[in-house]
């Protein structure tokens, strides 16, 4: 191993789907714009484009289907058992969800307290769940973004790290507004992974500091 990698954030990505957000997240650790290492990739779905794209990185990358562990809800401690040994077993720091379709339960939260982040294509608290774009369309909204946040157990309610925004246009769809939503999710996850990197998050209660210099342990 690279003396260097000592020094970088040891990331696991959680993913389902193209993988877009994934492969910024590639991207900006390999050009060295993100002081971490994407360790391993896990899809709840076989087949994911996001496995390819961890598999052209070599990065190390795992199916984990949950219907492989009985019914559900009682699968779900088995399943993010599955997943905590995992990323445990690759050194993971810093679990990122990266367009991953579950609801995260205790079993991983208990594993890897605060140091679980999810990107919603919405600025929160403003249309959590699913289909944020078209629920801000739908609200007649002027502007709308995306955020980053350290995942708790409500549903896109935890703690926000950092949000970007775009202007909402008089003839948006829900297509539209996406492709402008993914583009700013492309950049603030990458910034809130290096803000972590850097020491410079600080969590009181649910507000989020970000500090000039690391946190000091």
């Amino acid at each position: 191993m690279d003396s260097r990698d000592a020094d970088l954030l040891s990331l696991g990505v959680l993913v389902s789907g193209r993988g877009t957000n994934l492969q910024a997240i590639l991207d900006g650790c390999e050009a060295g714009r993100i002081p971490a290492q994407v360790k391993v990739v896990i899809s709840n779905r076989p087949g994911a484009l996001a496995l390819d794209r961890a598999a052209a990185k070599g990065v190390p990358a795992f199916v984990v289907e949950p219907r492989q562990y009985g019914k559900w809800p009682a699968r779900k401690p088995a399943y993010e058992r599955r997943l905590v040994e995992i990323l445990s077993s690759h050194g993971v720091e810093l679990v990122v969800l990266a367009g991953y379709d579950r609801l995260v339960g205790e079993t991983l939260l208990q594993a890897f307290p605060m140091k679980v982040i999810n990107i919603h294509p919405s600025l929160l608290p403003a249309f959590p769940g699913l289909g944020a774009q078209k629920q801000a369309l739908d609200y007649g909204v002027k502007v709308a973004g995306a955020t980053v946040f350290f995942v708790d157990l409500s549903v896109d309610g935890g703690p926000i790290i950092i949000q970007g925004a775009c202007e909402v246009c008089q003839d948006d769809t829900a297509e539209s507004l996406s492709g402008r939503i993914l583009e700013i999710e492309h950049r603030i996850l990458p910034e809130a992974i290096n803000l972590i990197a850097q020491g410079r998050v600080k969590v009181k209660g649910r507000k989020v500091e970000i500090l000039t210099a690391p946190v000091k342990d």
